[in-house]
């Protein structure tokens, strides 16, 4: 049952307010309107790129990480830090405005939809403060940039451009550790892949110890960067005047890390070194630790906080330090949408013991292929180990249909792979955490359970975050409608068979998806999902042609999902492709006309899920 908050404001009050606060932020300062530039600190990034928490200071033997073990020592450790997305371009849209990309519909990846006029990147408002603020130098932001985000980005981004005596924001990205490094093995490595402790999930073959290996080394080599932004700052006689943050922008990089709901996609390094003047700020001494948790949501308003400015009411984080940090949190929230060419859609949630997921698309396999993965050699000797029989139950389940609830124990079992969903004594924190997390998605009006295709066909004249505000918009039905096919349960049938004629063709698409993860028991629904063939909105036909494939082989479906391909709608035509993978053997019949498609194909992610495509139905 979904659960809506009272306090969510129509959109004409919401951008009013908006506007507002936005009007009103630089008039408000903790440190008073006529405070001078050197009472504010300086505040320092160092972000490395797709790194769980594999570093010394965390407890991992087998990391090679002086520098940022001893940066922990001078600074407070964070143990609940976390990605709010488990890739970068939607995490950082998260960073970079303070609200959720669902929200804000920045939450596809690299979808690059509109956002409200209100919305502003927070260095903006360090700017009109007087910080000079500069990103080196990626952003990768899912969205659009404002003018005036930055004094400066790019790779010669530095703080030492500001003018005397200026008070300064920067961000240096490492780009070192990213998934790419491990794309081609190296002969020669430091870290010995012998000795490394492989997670339950990864079979044990020499090209995962490899790339383990080979990750640790590129770790090593990131740490020595961080060691030397922290020397840089030491020998600008700038540290005692700077506050320093190091942090991941997700986890990663090895299978089943980046792009997935689990600690290893999410859960980040995260350490903050204060200067004794601004001890004050810190949570703790140096060299201690906090257990609070915080996500990448609340670092924008964080940061505000810290310059003594009061983050603006329309940012959706809170602030965990400063004059105006709020309260610790019960929850942080997790949301993955479409990856590269690969559809699917899951929301979780985590506190300080377990982490609880809803898997809104169960039918969907967790390692349906995705061109950019697929580089790495441990995902292919994964695959290979699957396909001989040589996995354990632990390590097919990836392979697999996806179970609708997920609840894990992270610390009894930090690899979470132990799924208490349906464990009795586990049942009341199963219902406590899936309320909040079904309450949560209503506060932000999550703007990923409206299908990609249908969404860029009724945003022409307004963003996503504006229309799923609109007074008449269905949003809880929808979300309602995706609950229950999800939960693959037959009792739901009559009502998924209603939503196949309702008026808003997003509860149509999750009513015909409801069908296809019933598979034979949604016979029933075949008249009305054969009368959905003829739906005016292209993802609705395409959802029910799958779902009377999926319960009755039904040959002329396939035609339907076939000629959406050249749907003028990018996204449409990738939905379109989606389903003919998932429809395996049932698609060989098109794949004539998939070769002559794939010959005209401009889109990459269309081109990447077509090879795939073929290659496999060629074999």
């Amino acid at each position: 049952m979904l659960i809506m908050s009272s306090k969510i404001l129509s959109r004409r009050n919401f951008l009013k307010s908006a506007g507002l606060q936005v009007a009103g932020l630089s008039l408000s300062r903790a440190w008073g309107a006529d405070a001078k530039s050197q009472e504010r600190p300086n505040i320092l990034w160092i972000v490395s790129e797709d790194n769980s928490t594999y570093l010394g200071c965390y407890g991992d033997s087998y990391a090679t990480t002086d520098h940022l073990d001893k940066f922990s020592t001078e600074g407070v450790l964070y143990e609940n830090a976390f990605a709010n997305v488990p890739v970068c371009a939607p995490a950082r849209s998260t960073i970079i405005s303070g609200m959720y990309a669902a929200s804000l519909g920045t939450h596809q990846m690299r979808s690059f939809n509109q956002i409200p006029s209100f919305v502003r990147f927070f260095p903006q408002y360090l700017r009109d403060a007087g910080y000079y603020c500069t990103n080196n130098a990626k952003e990768d932001y899912n969205m659009p940039k404002p003018d005036g985000a930055w004094d400066e980005s790019s790779n010669q981004a530095h703080y030492k451009n500001r003018a005397p005596g200026q008070p300064f924001f920067a961000i240096f990205n490492i780009f070192t550790s990213h998934e790419s490094s491990i794309h081609e093995s190296l002969e020669h490595l430091d870290h010995d892949p012998a000795k490394v402790t492989l997670p339950p999930y990864h079979p044990d073959t020499p090209e995962i110890r490899h790339d383990w290996a080979q990750y640790y080394d590129k770790i090593q080599k990131m740490d020595q960067q961080a060691g030397a932004f922290l020397t840089e700052l030491e020998q600008a006689g700038l540290a005692d005047d700077t506050i320093v943050f190091y942090y991941s922008d997700h986890g990663g990089v090895l299978p089943r890390s980046k792009r997935y709901l689990y600690d290893s996609g999410t859960h980040v390094p995260f350490i903050i070194r204060f200067p004794p003047r601004f001890r004050h700020l810190a949570p703790g001494e140096p060299g201690s630790r906090t257990d609070r948790l915080v996500s990448f949501v609340d670092l924008a308003p964080t940061i505000l906080s810290l310059a003594g400015l009061q983050p603006p009411a329309t940012m959706q984080g809170e602030a965990f330090l400063g004059p105006y940090q709020q309260p610790p949190r019960e929850y942080v929230y997790f949301t993955r949408d479409r990856m590269d060419e690969r559809y699917d859609l899951m929301r979780s949630i985590r506190d300080k013991r377990f982490r609880y997921t809803r898997n809104f698309m169960p039918h969907r396999i967790y390692f349906q292929h995705l061109q950019y993965l697929w580089r790495a050699p441990a995902m292919r000797s994964w695959q290979q180990q699957y396909q001989q029989g040589k996995c354990n139950p632990i390590q097919s389940a990836y392979w697999q249909p996806k179970p609708p609830e997920e609840l894990y124990d992270t610390l009894n079992d930090p690899y979470e792979v132990k799924n208490l969903a349906a464990d009795p004594a586990y049942q009341k924190d199963l219902q406590r955490m899936r309320n909040a997390l079904m309450t949560w998605l209503g506060q932000i009006r999550d703007t990923g359970f409206i299908p990609e295709g249908i969404m860029l066909d009724r945003i022409k004249d307004r963003t996503a975050f504006e229309l799923v505000r609109e007074k008449e918009f269905p949003l809880e039905k929808i979300i309602a409608t995706a609950d229950l096919a999800a939960q693959a349960d037959s009792k739901n049938l009559p009502a998924l068979q209603v939503g196949l004629s309702d008026n808003d063709p997003s509860v149509r698409y999750w009513a015909a998806t409801g069908c296809t993860i019933l598979g034979s028991a949604a016979q029933p629904a075949i008249p009305q999902l054969t009368d959905c063939l003829k739906d005016p909105c292209a993802t609705v036909r395409i959802a029910a042609a799958e779902a009377l494939i999926t319960i009755d082989q039904n040959e002329s479906a396939l035609d339907v999902i076939t000629s959406e391909l050249t749907n003028p709608n990018s996204k449409t035509a990738l939905l379109a492709a989606n389903v003919l993978d998932a429809i395996g053997p049932a698609a060989q019949p098109a794949l004539h006309q998939l070769q002559t498609l794939f010959k005209t194909q401009q889109d990459p992610y269309i081109k990447d899920a077509l090879t795939y495509l073929i290659n496999k139905l060629k074999k």
